[in-house]
């Protein structure tokens, strides 16, 4: 049900159609979609629309929400060679639209048999032209001889409000569960930060701070990308909010199958401000680098560390001190006494940029002239941990052995190497040249120049399977 009228919010009725405090207050996506139900019910009042009507308007709903239709509010081509944001994106789309032309089907027949009370009168709202086409039928019904202007800015209310909701969620794994910012003009206040983020991901390979600053103004209503009020403060791979914390999916999936570029909303009491997480180099290129062929080779070819390193690395996550607005993270390693740490921010930019195996579960996607042995071995994990700066090769491709050890131990070691010509593979495929090209680094112009690193190759655990 709507959220309940106070004296500082008038009753539903008029050109009211939610009692949103006017502060703004934090919903989830179900609690706003009921909140707009309202707008659902001024259209079957003024309309007095029957059952049969609703299945044109849940026809409808459908239409904008998917991809590849004449009414699609988010005209995505999503293919094979299309860029991993992209496809990420548009398979979020598909889902959440999905899921949330049900929740509008439900809403329509459950509206016809039980009307929402509008004390304060009939609805009606004026509502700007969006631009979202409706399908023949709907025009008919809510222009024609029973529909009119108002019926129709009512229901093109209704329509763009839940458009901008699923356009909010989009940047989010577990999106029924994250908070949006909601201001008494519902989700409209996203539309220039909206705006911004489609029109890079429809146009150009996006940007992952651009999700991430996209995510943030969904949940926080800020506008730059630093969390304060400096516009040019740091880009980031994430963010703290009141509540909870928005930080890559990959940090609690497997990095061989995780998204590159989703978030995931976490619970957390302890947030109460907005903070931008970042890497601590902005510039790679320029950070210290050693060749994998002068650190101490490995003790035996690849396989499990078992008999090589004594007992797993364990890590865990150390956030660092809040400066203006901003915080960098490391993973802290731990074996057999001794420490190494690894910047949070650059492990998750090489899982972005690491190469896998489309159809990582399938022996399949292979190549039939795959070679029957791998290269060999380069250093152990440890060794490579605990090298200065970014690892790299030049002397041919080279293996480290990840088998065994955890996702977080596998995530700091795609920090630690220097993310050009990086494979990430499962243990259970023969090595072979990547063909996945289709990531945001510079990897993807490599020439035959021999101008670019050597392919470094991190061997990890097959996916798990349920």
């Amino acid at each position: 049900m709507p959220i309940a009228p106070t004296p500082s919010t008038p009753a539903l009725g008029g050109s009211r159609w939610n009692t949103f405090p006017a502060a703004g207050t934090a919903l989830t996506a179900r609690e706003f979609f009921t909140a707009t139900e309202p707008l659902l019910q001024g259209v079957i009042d003024d309309n007095a629309l029957t059952a049969a009507d609703g299945e044109v308007l849940e026809t409808q709903i459908r239409a904008t929400l998917a991809l590849g239709t004449r009414e699609t509010s988010l005209p995505l081509a999503v293919g094979p060679g299309s860029a991993p944001a992209a496809r990420e994106l548009g398979a979020q789309a598909e889902k959440i639209g999905h899921e949330l032309a049900s929740w509008a089907a439900a809403a329509l027949e459950r509206l016809l048999a039980d009307r929402i009370a509008l004390p304060a009168g009939p609805l009606i709202v004026r509502s700007h032209c969006y631009g979202h086409l409706l399908t023949h039928p709907a025009t008919d019904l809510l222009l024609g001889r029973r529909g009119g202007p108002v019926t129709m800015q009512l229901y093109n209310e209704w329509l763009h409000q839940v458009v901008l909701l699923r356009d909010a969620l989009l940047p989010f794994t577990n999106w029924q569960d994250v908070p949006l910012l909601i201001t008494p003009t519902g989700l409209r206040h996203i539309e220039p930060a909206r705006d911004a983020f489609l029109t890079e991901l429809l146009v150009r390979r996006i940007r992952h701070a651009s999700i991430v600053a996209f995510a943030r103004h969904a949940v926080t209503g800020t506008s730059d990308t630093s969390g304060t009020s400096n516009p040019s403060g740091p880009a980031g791979y994430g963010f703290e909010a009141s509540g909870g914390t928005a930080l890559p999916a990959v940090l609690d999936q497997p990095p061989l199958t995780a998204p590159r570029y989703l978030l995931t909303w976490r619970p957390d009491p302890a947030a109460d401000e907005t903070v931008t997480h970042v890497a601590e180099l902005r510039d790679y290129y320029a950070a210290p680098r050693t060749l994998v062929e002068h650190l101490p080779p490995a003790t035996a070819a690849p396989g499990p560390l078992t008999g090589r390193i004594t007992g797993r690395i364990t890590g865990r996550i150390v956030a660092g001190p809040v400066a203006d607005g901003a915080r960098t993270a490391a993973i802290e390693l731990t074996h057999d006494g001794a420490t190494a740490h690894v910047d949070l921010g650059q492990a998750l930019r090489g899982h972005r940029f690491a190469h896998r195996p489309d159809g990582a579960t399938s022996a399949d996607a292979l190549p039939a002239d795959a070679p029957a042995t791998d290269p060999p071995a380069a250093a152990d994990v440890w060794t490579a941990l605990r090298a200065p700066g970014l690892v790299w090769t030049e002397a041919g491709d080279a293996v480290l052995d990840a088998t065994g050890q955890g996702d977080l131990v596998v995530l700091a070691l795609l920090g630690r190497l220097y993310p050009e010509n990086v494979t990430l593979h499962p243990a259970d495929h023969p090595v072979t040249h990547p063909t996945d090209r289709t990531t945001d680094h510079p990897a993807d112009r490599a020439t035959a120049s021999g101008n670019s690193p050597s392919r470094l190759v991190a061997r990890v655990d097959p996916p798990r399977t349920s």
